[in-house]
């Protein structure tokens, strides 16, 4: 049985095809026929699926369907199957293929997704993989995953088109209609020296539209843009999205054109690197919904051990003003209230000034404008909701003074809060600390203890 990646509907007499979505039912009936093991099914229901709702439909089995369903489709897994699944879910399948399977699949891959299934797998399995595939095959794995990880290198397709500048557009032209190793899909040619330096690129479009005698260097864009192979794959993804490209060069250490990057795998990145800054936020994976219940709690655990350490020194602020609290109970009352309102002040400026971390939008030219800008938002902010909590709690308790000392709280809080949700993200950057991983317990923690110590504090030496 092969599964079909190709086409994502299934073909009716006289219709048109429709996209099969991985629906409930679908499932389902998947579980059942596995259960039964019930081959002419699986295979009914598999087919007419594109490979990413084959991935999804081995994402959302449990371990031991997935086994079944691994060990059904063996040598038959179609490539691109692999190469959706995400990283707990493609660890799962692996262990269940045989090495020489697997190899047979890996070698009908493009190398950036043999390289993308391979990476994260254990030296040893890794190596008794690469052994099996064929010797062309197996070097240029190889020196796929000898480049930095989530570099440009492990996004490169070797496969490019690539001419000298004296060819004639027909002379290219004729070159695209009898070589029968030119890439499945590419959208550009490059123009090459004899080095193989990049000298330029052209459009196919303004191939096909220029008369044949022209010579290709003629209509060619005398600036590629190329990026070196160990660039950060966050930093092409940009370069992408801020030139709207379709592809892009990728050159070795000494200039050398070596492969390419189409904005299919760019998508990808954009997609992961987004999704990856989001859930660190939360101190979880983009794999936790399909890892074991190990495994998740093990990742997660960590964060709220941390988060635990934090929450103590907040109580021990609270601590130091245990007499005042006793003394007056609307204090108790009152705290929550604080707190909260600068976490959320806090991770309002902190998610915007990641976000423009990783979009370049925050850069060292405009860093001092923006922090500005961020104090006196929060300056703003802090004054409205300061007026708003001060009345309700002189209205709520009968005392004018608790709802000024509320007042002042407030806004102090809120003001540090916006300071260090912009100023720890930025600082972190700096020391070279992912910002989107760390921030959020370092802004957290700031804004409790300057929160519970303002209101605390000024409660202490104004009311009591």
């Amino acid at each position: 049985m092969t599964i079909n990646t190709k086409n994502s509907a299934v073909e009716n007499e006289g219709q048109t095809n429709d996209v099969l979505p991985v629906t409930h039912e679908l499932v389902t009936e998947i579980i059942h026929a596995l259960e039964n093991q019930d081959k002419t099914q699986i295979e009914f229901l598999l087919e007419p699926l594109h490979s990413a709702d084959v991935a999804d439909i081995f994402e959302q089995l449990n371990e031991f369907d997935r086994r079944l369903l691994t060990n059904f489709i063996g040598v038959n897994m179609e490539p691109d199957v692999l190469s959706e699944l995400d990283d707990s879910t493609l660890g799962h399948v692996i262990d269940e293929m045989d090495d020489k399977d697997i190899a047979h699949v890996i070698s009908k891959m493009e190398i950036d997704d043999a390289v993308h299934v391979l990476q994260d797998l254990e030296d040893e399995d890794q190596q008794k993989i690469i052994n099996e595939l064929p010797a062309d095959g197996r070097l240029a794995v190889e020196e796929g995953l000898s480049f930095p990880e989530d570099s440009a290198g492990r996004l490169l397709q070797r496969n490019l088109v690539s001419v000298p500048g004296d060819w004639s557009v027909g002379k290219v032209i004729d070159y695209f209609r009898t070589d029968d190793d030119l890439p499945d899909e590419f959208y550009e040619v490059f123009i090459v020296d004899p080095m193989h330096h990049p000298l330029g690129t052209v459009a196919l479009n303004k191939i096909i539209r220029t008369n044949r005698d022209v010579l290709i260097s003629d209509i060619m864009d005398s600036d590629p843009k190329v990026v070196p192979v160990e660039l950060d794959q966050e930093e092409v993804a940009y370069l992408f999205k801020q030139y709207d490209l379709t592809s892009m060069g990728v050159v070795d250490n000494s200039g050398r054109l070596i492969g390419m990057i189409t904005v299919d795998d760019v998508v990808d990145v954009i997609d992961e690197e987004a999704e990856e800054d989001l859930l660190r936020m939360a101190g979880v994976h983009d794999s936790d919904i399909t890892e074991s219940v190990f495994e998740a709690s093990k990742h997660r655990v960590i964060w709220l051990l941390i988060n635990l350490v934090t929450a103590i020194l907040a109580s021990g602020v609270i601590a130091l003003f245990d007499a005042s609290i006793e003394q007056m109970v609307a204090l108790a009352i009152l705290m929550p209230i604080v707190a909260s309102m600068g976490g959320n002040a806090g991770t309002q400026t902190m998610t915007v000034t990641v976000r423009a971390l990783a979009t370049h939008d925050l850069t060292p030219s405009n860093t001092k404008r923006i922090i500005f800008r961020e104090f006196f938002i929060a300056a703003l902010n802090g004054a409205v909701i300061a007026i708003v909590i001060g009345g309700l709690s002189w209205f709520w308790f009968s005392n004018m003074a608790l709802g000024g000392v509320m007042a002042a709280a407030m806004m102090i809080n809120i003001v540090m809060a916006g300071l260090s949700g912009i100023l720890i993200p930025i600082i972190l950057d700096k020391i070279n600390i992912d910002p989107a991983l760390a921030s959020s317990i370092f802004v957290t923690t700031i804004t409790d203890v300057v929160g519970f110590f303002a209101f605390l504090g000024l409660a202490a030496i104004v009311l009591l």
